[in-house]
């Protein structure tokens, strides 16, 4: 079952791709969407498209920062009745933690976790490759940017960010990433976050109804009923997070789901799955990611994909691959000079 999000998730990309010279009617039929999908923001459509019809326009464009630039402008009304459900929560802690909870009705290939430390929240937010060979940078920008925009509607216009980290390397030209987060954006990190101050989160939220928060909740409830998210989409989110600290196995997993292994295993084996067929499908998206896409050291790379030791990772890349993944680095580096112009 593919991957769907909200066809909300395009809002303003007509406008930022005719400001970059596309024509942006074009571009949708190219990446197997119809234009008629910006008039109607409540259609659920396949994310993997989503991230073609993004990674397309920045190629085309010469602009890196497209997902970034589509950001600039959202607004909490393009989340539909989540929107509404977060606008009118006590504290920004309470609509983060809403939105968590009904991020799989927005986007099923988007999984968010909060995480605190000595006075600083974590916001972590991991983005499911749509498939193996897709490129996430433009999707994961797009996703920070608008948590940035929301938090700076809920909290206050000119809030900025701790840090903004993202998994990918710099762009060439950052300043459109320091207008829009500040000064403080890094690259090549372990994961994509954003670090705001604890106190962020406690602030009151001085116009919250929580009447209307309340009527948001049930006129939610009632939709999700018939849409909610499968148990393989669970699972694979969950492991998306909690590979990196080597603590995915079925156990946490299904801990973290509030369910009993057994409920796992039977779900997923109604499907054709298992999780160790999972674990190993998402390992695979990764390794390409970072392996074959980036410069990233290997042995970060063993980590990020939940191995204790980098001659692990090497034997399970190996038996994926047919070769090792230094070997991999050797012939990328090979058949770049090969195609480099003279």
């Amino acid at each position: 079952m593919p991957s769907l999000v909200r066809a909300a998730a395009l809002t303003n990309y007509s406008e930022v791709a005719r400001a970059a010279g596309l024509d942006p009617v074009r571009m949708l039929f190219d990446a197997g969407l119809s234009p008629s999908v910006l008039c109607e923001p409540d259609i659920m459509i396949p994310v993997e498209r989503v991230g073609r019809l993004l990674q397309a326009s920045a190629t085309m464009s010469g602009n890196e920062s497209f997902g970034l630039c589509m950001a600039e402008s959202r607004l909490l009304s393009n989340l539909g009745a989540v929107g509404l459900l977060i606008r009118d929560q006590a504290t920004l802690r309470e609509s983060l933690h809403m939105l968590m909870r009904y991020q799989a009705s927005l986007n099923s290939a988007l999984s968010l976790a909060i995480e605190e430390c000595d006075g600083l929240v974590i916001i972590r937010e991991v983005v499911v490759a749509g498939s193996a060979h897709q490129p996430t940078r433009q999707r994961v920008e797009l996703a920070l940017g608008v948590m940035v925009r929301l938090i700076r509607q809920l909290h206050r216009p000119d809030w900025e960010p701790r840090r903004v980290c993202f998994e990918h390397p710099a762009p060439r030209d950052l300043s459109t990433h320091r207008r829009f987060f500040g000064p403080c954006v890094e690259f090549n990190h372990d994961f994509n976050c954003i670090i705001c101050a604890k106190a962020d989160l406690d602030a009151r939220n001085p116009s919250a109804d929580p009447a209307m928060g309340r009527y948001a909740l049930r006129l939610i409830d009632a939709s999700a009923m018939s849409q909610q998210a499968t148990m393989l989409e669970d699972v694979r989110r969950m492991i998306l997070l909690l590979l990196p600290s080597g603590r995915c196995s079925i156990e946490q997993v299904a801990e973290h789901l509030g369910v009993v292994c057994r409920t796992v295993q039977r779900r997923l084996a109604e499907k054709g799955q298992s999780f160790s067929s999972i674990v190993n499908d998402i390992r695979t998206e990764l390794a390409i990611r970072h392996v074959t896409e980036s410069d990233r050291p290997l042995t970060e790379v063993a980590t990020l994909l939940g191995f204790s030791a980098p001659s692990g990772f090497s034997r399970w890349y190996h038996v994926q691959f047919g070769c090792s993944p230094k070997e991999s680095r050797a012939a990328r580096g090979t058949l770049h000079r090969q195609t480099a112009p003279t």
